[in-house]
């Protein structure tokens, strides 16, 4: 699972070799992310920073956040972030690039906080990496205080049916080409596009996250629904 074995987690997603897998690519994650989404990373992070729209003083948990470049634009707008990972290698590499964020070792199937801490609770292309998203969305649900909101950002399914159709064979074709010349471990990113392919649309997330208890589930779709960011809030 490590950089030098080159291995990958599967479907089965058992978080020991999630976690291993992401300690692997974390040196170069987000400089291959840039390359495999054709630059559209940081547009996408504009766009949810600008649905979050974050104020000074805001509780912000930010799940599965790795090196913090989803945590970044939130906390450079003054919001108190605390960003949440589960491998030890990526927090490491966003401790190092980004000092001013409260990086922490946690799972989120079991977050170390007490109930109604947060304002907001995010996840960006993290959920889907959750042996069990289900409880997930309970977790956050629990320690997000009432009135707040939770904003999941994930890899969804293309609206226009012929781009879905060249969309998906990119995933599983170009995708690993790339990633051979872009990474340290392309393999790891078999699994994503695995993972990607496997992972509910959304209107099928939306029914999840309304059965973990979020109220007002919505979303909205980026890049012709190559990604889609559902919104929820904590009503009880």
């Amino acid at each position: 699972m490590t950089k030098e074995n080159g291995k990958r987690a599967d479907l089965n997603k058992n978080p020991d070799e999630v976690a291993a897998m992401f300690d692997g690519v974390a040196r170069r994650y987000d400089i291959a992310n840039d390359i495999l989404s054709l630059g559209r990373t940081r547009a996408w992070r504009k766009k949810v920073k600008n649905l979050i729209a974050p104020t000074t003083g805001m509780q912000i948990l930010d799940l599965a956040a790795g090196t913090g470049s989803s945590s970044e634009p939130l906390a450079k707008a003054g919001a108190s972030v605390t960003a949440l990972d589960f491998s030890e290698g990526m927090l490491a590499a966003g401790r190092k690039r980004r000092p001013y964020i409260n990086f922490v070792l946690g799972d989120a199937l079991a977050l170390p906080f007490e109930k109604n801490s947060f304002d907001i609770t995010t996840i960006s292309f993290g959920l889907r990496n959750t042996n069990n998203f289900d409880k997930a969305l309970s977790e956050a649900l629990r320690v997000t205080k009432l009135g707040g909101r939770l904003f999941i950002v994930e890899f969804s399914e293309p609206t226009f049916k012929p781009f879905r159709y060249i969309y998906m064979e990119y995933l599983m074709r170009a995708l690993p080409w790339i990633a051979k010349r872009a990474t340290s471990n392309p393999e790891a990113y078999i699994y994503l596009a695995e993972s990607i392919r496997a992972w509910p649309n959304q209107r099928d997330l939306a029914r999840r996250v309304v059965a973990a208890g979020w109220s007002d589930v919505h979303f909205k779709n980026m890049t012709g629904g190559v990604v889609a960011v559902h919104i929820g809030t904590k009503a009880r």
